[in-house]
């Protein structure tokens, strides 16, 4: 072999490994979510390295996760036919697919991407896995049946690994598997015996442990994660975002110092970034979660500046408008941004959406007036409402105020529509407290003078939140009492023995608590007894004298208990 020919297979060989060295040095700052630095670094290999498909399939996805569907597909369509990886940017096309609702021709781009591979190749199918999960429409179930067919092929693969845990955190959050939480968690941990330097693979498990509510434990193992690898953003992004979700889910008075905690890290997190767009808006999120409206509202101006026409931007344009008491405008730019089917929206913006449409319908005013209120803009609010907090269970913590507001004003019906919603989460920590104002809003809506006929399907629900209360929180004397208010208005045989039950309960809390409990609430005793009295009057005399005897013995000058005295005679 002639000595040109030797140094140029070396120089081939030695363009090739550096180029392979920069693919994943961006694939590293990808992880990283240093966005910028990553689309230069693959600019530059593609520049250099024209038939580098892998590394237009990357810059792709990095588009992608900047949320540019534009850019991204122009790069896709432009490397199908490279030599080097060109086939994967049929991947990155199917997941443009997935985004735009067409399953159908995503699947077609997958078999292109799939039709060559050879018998040991799993590589096509850990991206078209991560496709399923990266989508604005994901799919759990999809993304977990390919990446089983790489793991029937080499399941020890670290980046396979990785993909399964996201598919099975995917699953999770969609409800799809009834293991999903450990099955995520052994997949992490099986990436992590594969490659041990997989920062994103104990990042994940931080998170599972956020999302199970186990707080301290993540918090742990943030700590350690940027203890040992301190140039790490999104572990500090992911610490400060521990430290919001135990905010919200503590008592109100610690809100603001774990707030405090909270700010210093994610800060952290932005120096270690490139201030790109895309990392400047997931710290708009933050400041939403913070509630720091303010600081919110000059970041969103400052990314107007920078892109004038990126719809996220009106998301914050509308929080911001909202908490300013703006509500035409929150709700304008809200109701744009949600029915845009491009862009990917989040619980928030349904909530921030449903609760202007509410507070334009139900407008203020005066104590003792009752406002003219737009049925149709209350029920388009809280059908958002609902939209919410199926996107975002821990949401459903925050509508407790927003019916409270309406309870205080006495718009029983209006604070319940509100209740009803906050009670579809089971986990929610106002769980109880909700459904005792929704069955207490049901009950005040169907008495006073105003009410001709009472709602049976209201009284009903009233009756099911009631029991919610009881069943749970059993030592809760007034949801007895009203419980038994509301089968007394109920019609079927079976309410009024409810009714008896109720009120026989509340009797028993009230005397086994004791103390000035009984002289405090006397009236409801009386009222307990009377009822009792009227309700074994016609089945057990006796019984009925002595709850009339019990009642007259804490008011003596009771009429309907002397008037019951007389005619149980």
């Amino acid at each position: 072999m002639n000595k040109n020919k030797i140094f140029s297979i070396a120089f081939l060989a030695l363009g090739a490994s550096a180029f392979a060295q920069d693919v994943e040095s961006a694939k590293k700052a990808i992880d990283a979510e240093q966005y910028e630095k990553a689309k230069s670094i693959l600019k530059s290999v593609i520049k250099s390295n024209p038939d580098n498909g892998k590394a237009s399939f990357l810059l792709g996805n990095v588009y992608l996760r900047q949320t540019y569907q534009d850019s991204a597909k122009a790069v896709f369509q432009s490397a199908l036919t490279k030599k080097d990886g060109g086939v994967l940017n049929y991947i990155g096309l199917g997941q443009l697919d997935l985004d735009n609702g067409n399953a159908q021709a995503a699947q077609f781009n997958f078999d292109q991407a799939t039709a060559n591979m050879k018998k040991k190749d799993i590589e096509q199918f850990v991206y078209i896995g991560k496709a399923y999960v990266n989508s604005v429409n994901p799919n759990a179930t999809k993304a977990i049946e390919v990446l089983d067919k790489a793991k029937a092929i080499n399941p020890t693969d670290a980046q396979l690994q990785l993909a399964i845990g996201d598919a099975y955190c995917l699953a999770l959050g969609q409800g799809k598997s009834s293991t999903a939480q450990n099955d995520a968690y052994a997949a992490y941990r099986n990436a992590l015996a594969a490659d041990a330097t997989l920062l994103r693979a104990k990042l994940q498990q931080a998170v599972l442990l956020k999302g199970a509510k186990a707080f301290d434990g993540a918090k742990s193992n943030l700590e350690q994660l940027i203890a040992e690898n301190p140039n790490y953003g999104p572990a500090y992004r992911e610490l400060a975002e521990t430290y919001v979700q135990l905010a919200l889910n503590s008592d109100k008075s610690k809100f603001k110092d774990l707030v405090a905690k909270a700010m210093p890290n994610y800060q952290k997190y932005m120096s270690l970034t490139d201030y790109s767009l895309a990392t400047r808006m997931r710290f708009a999120d933050f400041l939403v979660y913070t509630k720091d409206y303010a600081a919110l509202e000059k970041e969103a101006n400052e990314m107007a500046k920078l892109d004038k026409v990126n719809p996220r931007i009106m998301r914050y344009l509308g929080y911001a408008s909202f908490e300013n008491g703006n509500y035409a405008a929150a709700v304008d730019a809200l109701h744009k941004y949600v029915s845009n089917t491009s862009n990917r929206t989040i619980g928030r913006d349904y909530l921030y959406l449903g609760v202007g449409q509410i507070k334009q319908a139900i407008p203020a005013s005066a104590e003792g007036v009752k406002p003219v209120i737009s049925e149709e803009g209350y029920n388009a609010g809280v059908s958002n409402l609902a939209k919410a907090v199926s996107l975002d269970p821990v949401l459903a913590n925050e509508l407790n105020e927003i019916g409270k507001v309406y309870f205080e004003r006495k718009l029983y019906k209006y604070a319940a529509g509100i209740y009803e919603v906050a009670v579809s989460d089971l986990t929610s920590k106002n769980y109880l407290y909700d459904n005792f104002f929704l069955g207490y809003s049901l009950y005040f809506n169907n008495i006073g003078a105003e009410v001709k006929s009472p709602d049976m399907a209201q009284l009903q629900k009233a009756d099911k939140a009631f029991a919610v209360v009881t069943t749970k929180s059993p030592t809760t004397q007034d949801a007895h009492i009203y419980r038994a208010r509301v089968n007394s208005l109920l019609t079927e045989a079976t309410a009024k023995t409810q009714m008896a039950t109720s009120y026989e309960d509340y009797v028993k809390v009230i005397l086994g608590k004791g103390g000035d409990l009984i002289e405090k609430n006397k009236g409801k005793l009386v009222e307990s007894y009377n009822e009792l009295a009227r309700y074994y009057g016609k089945t057990d005399k006796l019984k009925a004298n002595d709850y009339v005897s019990k009642s007259l013995a804490l008011d003596p000058t009771d009429k309907d208990a002397l008037n019951l005295k007389n005619v149980l005679k």
